[in-house]
């Protein structure tokens, strides 16, 4: 699965540290005119009695999923055992979005190629932030243009065990490869469809989730 392997994430340390540097790319024209250049979906992955569940979850398209039905029955018992499975088995929310590698020291050889990225809500936030500023004196940037765009700082770290993203930050807006049609015209061919991972055909019907 070629998409599966277009997937980057940035490497940590042995003390949980890594940097990287990249560059949010706009829609493709595949997905059509009024894309985003991202997508927000949910999913489930868990190990339970009968071995691991991992799908994407029904809501991320305003369905019923039933894993989710089953996690409001347990929750609502109030039960704290069953609070702490449903803990375990809640939706994940991610974004996947298309970037372009500028720097990698773990991996350099992706630098100077365009992948799929999977972040959290922590980088999402921040995205929203540099193009909605809370302070009048800050500039709103459209993070995802080639031209009036910014480069994106990756710094993580671990903290109190968790994987850590709050040093990330915008650099200042700045074109990728200023005056280089030719070059952002390649990078912009490369960009990869987005509408795949809200296709109803990649997902498991209801009763299928339900069995499972």
């Amino acid at each position: 699965n070629t998409k599966v392997d277009n997937f980057w994430r940035p490497e940590v340390d042995k003390a949980g540290n890594g940097m990287a540097t990249i560059r949010f790319l706009p829609a493709s024209e595949k997905d059509g005119d009024d894309a985003l250049p991202w997508v927000k979906i949910f999913s489930h992955g868990f190990q339970g009695p009968g071995g691991w569940l991992i799908d994407n979850c029904l809501t991320t398209m305003n369905q019923q999923c039933p894993v989710c039905e089953h996690n409001s029955g347990l929750w609502n018992s109030g039960i704290e055992a069953n609070k702490e499975v449903v803990r375990k088995q809640n939706r994940k929310l991610n974004y996947i979005a298309n970037v372009y590698i500028i720097s990698d020291p773990k991996h350099p050889e992706n630098e100077g190629k365009v992948k799929l990225f999977k972040f959290g809500k922590k980088i999402f936030d921040k995205i929203m932030e540099s193009m909605q500023p809370a302070f009048e004196d800050e500039t709103p940037i459209n993070p995802y243009d080639f031209w009036e765009g910014a480069d994106f700082k990756i710094k993580i770290r671990k903290v109190e065990g968790w994987v850590n993203y709050d040093k990330s930050e915008f650099a200042s807006p700045s074109a990728l490869y200023e005056g280089d049609e030719e070059r952002l015209e390649g990078i912009y061919n490369k960009l990869n469809s987005l509408s795949d991972f809200t296709d109803p055909n990649n997902y498991k019907s209801y009763d299928e989730l339900k069995a499972k």
